[in-house]
C-alpha cells in the first residue's frame, strides 16, 4: 500500500459518502446502472434518476422483459441516450446468454455493450471487492494534479499515464473503499476549475500540482472549436388534447426516443401537413424559440404550434407515430427539449379555453 492509498483510506474512513443509493444492498447489478448513470452526470443529479429507475426495474430480468420504450422513459432528461439503450441491449444479452445472472469475470464485461475497462473495473470492485483499477473523470483529475501529468487526458499517451499511476496506487486490500475514495474525493476536493479544495485535501503533502501553486492548469483541457449552430422548426401538431409524435431512428441524436417532426423551413409545413395529417388546419402560430447544446453543436429550436380540426392520419409505418393524449400516463421515452415543449403545448392549450 502506497502512502496515497493509505491516506486516501484514512481520509475516507472519515469524510467519505457511504449511503449513496447503490452503495445499499450491493450487487452487480445495482451498481452496473449507477456507473452508466454516473457516466458525464454528476452524481446529485443522478440520484432521482437511480432511485426510480431501481424502483421499476429492481433486477436484471425486469429491465431485460421491458419495452423499450419504457426503460427511455425513465431516462428521459438524463441524456447521452445511448447509455440507456446500451443498458438494456446488455439485460437482454444477459438474460439469454448467462441465464440472468450478471457476469462477474472481467473480460466477460468488457465484451459487453457500453462497458469499458474502468466501468467493468468499478463493477467488480465496488460490488464484490475484486482487486481492479478504475480511471474515471474523478480520478483522472486527482491523478493528473498528483503527478501533473501534462495533456488531455482523452489522448492515448496521457491515458496510458493515467492507468500506470492509478494501477500503482490501487492497494491489494479494502480496494472497494480505496476506489470510492478517490472518486469522492475528486467530487468533493479535488473538484473542476481554478478553485480546488486544496487546503482540505489528505493528498496535499504530496500533491505536485498544490506545492507548484499549479493545481488550477490541471488536467489540461481538449481544445474546444467554436461549436457550429444548427436550425430546426419542430412542429406543435395538436387536436383537442392530444399532440402528434414521431419515432426517432433507433441510433443518432435522441436515438429511440418520441419527438416532434423537424422541418428545415415554414415553407415546407403546408405540404408536410397534407401529407402526414390531412385534416384542416385551425391554428397555427410560432412560439419563442430556444437552444439546445450538444457536446457537438448548439441546436436552435423554433416551434410551430398547429391545431387540427381531427386526428385522421394516413398509412404509415407501424408504430413510428402516434397521437399522445398528453394526460396519458403511458411511460414513453421524450428528450428534455420535448419534455419542454410538451408542456409549452399543454399551456398553449389552456389559454385558447
Amino acid at each position: 500500500m502506497t502512502k496515497i492509498s493509505s491516506r486516501l483510506l484514512r481520509w475516507y474512513d472519515q469524510h467519505g459518502r457511504k449511503n449513496l443509493p447503490w452503495q445499499q444492498n450491493k450487487n452487480p447489478y445495482r451498481v452496473w446502472v449507477s456507473e452508466i448513470m454516473l457516466q458525464q452526470t454528476q452524481v446529485k443529479t443522478v440520484i432521482p434518476y437511480y432511485e426510480k429507475f431501481i424502483h421499476r426495474f429492481p433486477t436484471l430480468d425486469s429491465l431485460a422483459s421491458a419495452e423499450s420504450d419504457e426503460v427511455l422513459s425513465y431516462w428521459s432528461g438524463l441524456g447521452y441516450y445511448a447509455r440507456a439503450r446500451n443498458l438494456h441491449k446488455l439485460s437482454k444479452i444477459v438474460q439469454k446468454e448467462y441465464d440472468g445472472c450478471f457476469p462477474t469475470d472481467f473480460e466477460t464485461l468488457l465484451s459487453l455493450p457500453g462497458i469499458g475497462r474502468s466501468t467493468a473495473g468499478a463493477i467488480l470492485s465496488l460490488a464484490l471487492g475484486q482487486h481492479h483499477v478504475i480511471l474515471d473523470g474523478n480520478v483522472k483529475r486527482v491523478l493528473s494534479r498528483l503527478h501533473c501529468i501534462s495533456g488531455w487526458p482523452g489522448e492515448k499517451k496521457v491515458a496510458d499515464e493515467l492507468w500506470e499511476k492509478a494501477t500503482f496506487h490501487t492497494p491489494k486490500n479494502r480496494v472497494e473503499d480505496y476506489n470510492q475514495a478517490i472518486m469522492d474525493l475528486g467530487s468533493s476536493v479535488c473538484v473542476r476549475g481554478k478553485t480546488p479544495l486544496c487546503k482540505s485535501c489528505p493528498l496535499a503533502k504530496t500533491c505536485s500540482a498544490f506545492l507548484s501553486n499549479e493545481a488550477a492548469n490541471y488536467p489540461q483541457s481538449k481544445t474546444k472549436p467554436k461549436l457550429p449552430v444548427k436550425k430546426t422548426l419542430m412542429l406543435l401538431v395538436c387536436h383537442s388534447q392530444s399532440v402528434f409524435l414521431e419515432k426517432r431512428p433507433p441510433v443518432g441524436i435522441w436515438g429511440g426516443l418520441w419527438s416532434f417532426p423537424e422541418l428545415e423551413d415554414e415553407s415546407l409545413i403546408n405540404s408536410w401537413c397534407q401529407k402526414h395529417i390531412p385534416n384542416p388546419v385551425k391554428n397555427t402560430k410560432t412560439l419563442r424559440g430556444f437552444r439546445h447544446t450538444f457536446s457537438h453543436f448548439h441546436l436552435d429550436i423554433t416551434p410551430i404550434f398547429i391545431e387540427t380540426v381531427g386526428v385522421r392520419n394516413v398509412l404509415m409505418e407501424e408504430n413510428s407515430t402516434i397521437w399522445y393524449k398528453l394526460a396519458d400516463e403511458k411511460k414513453l421515452g421524450f428528450s428534455a427539449p420535448v419534455s419542454k415543449l410538451l408542456k409549452l403545448v399543454e399551456s398553449e392549450l389552456r389559454s385558447m379555453k
